[in-house]
């Protein structure tokens, strides 16, 4: 796992644009506003383009990798197409599984399980209806925390970006594997739940 990874905090930030069909995130130390990682999906067809200006685009499929600044590879987040539920994949910087995120049936505010590479449940993520607003949870822990962190009015009202604030909890040690799932999920939260 890279050591990039061990941080507790995350500053995401979606690339701006009015017509853009790919998702694209830069990631940054919110402590220094210095970018550490970037978020690409530089793997898009030409009728996944398509159909992402139409109705259906939550059941395009996605390719996404996220790479440091010098350009290692840390993960790469992978669907198929999805009819209804979907099923993500996450692998590790050598192309191994790690784990999946299982969309939820009937959840108000969108949710999904947090899976390891043994269908294993680590945690869910709950979102709340009336906001954007995600919790990381098992039971009554908390493990990480996602707002959505307002970029201004004109932003706001014509382009689709958005600003995240990832929080880990310590709880999550420097070399637990969850970690890499959950900066996973939030670069999906919008492919999953929202879109």
């Amino acid at each position: 796992m890279n050591p990039i990874l061990s941080r507790n905090s995350f500053f995401v930030k979606e690339h701006v644009g009015m017509f853009k069909a790919a998702n694209n995130f830069d990631i940054f130390n919110p402590e220094n506003q210095e970018m550490i990682m970037t978020c690409r999906e530089e793997k898009l067809g030409f009728f996944t383009k398509m159909l992402r200006f139409t109705d259906y685009k939550r059941m395009t499929p996605f390719d996404i990798e996220i790479k440091t600044v010098s350009g290692e590879k840390v993960l790469t987040i992978k669907r198929g197409v999805s009819f209804f539920l979907s099923t993500v994949e996450v692998f590790d910087e050598n192309d191994n599984l790690l784990g999946k995120f299982k969309q939820k049936f009937f959840s108000i505010g969108g949710k999904f399980d947090v899976i390891d590479s043994t269908e294993n449940i680590l945690c869910t993520l709950k979102g709340k209806w009336t906001s954007w607003d995600f919790k990381f949870s098992k039971g009554e822990t908390e493990f990480a925390h996602v707002s959505k962190k307002w970029a201004g009015i004109g932003k706001e009202l014509f382009t689709s970006a958005d600003n995240y604030m990832l929080t880990i909890d310590e709880k999550v040690t420097a070399d637990n594997p969850m970690r890499i799932l959950i900066l996973a999920a939030v670069m999906c939260i919008d492919m999953v739940l929202k879109e």
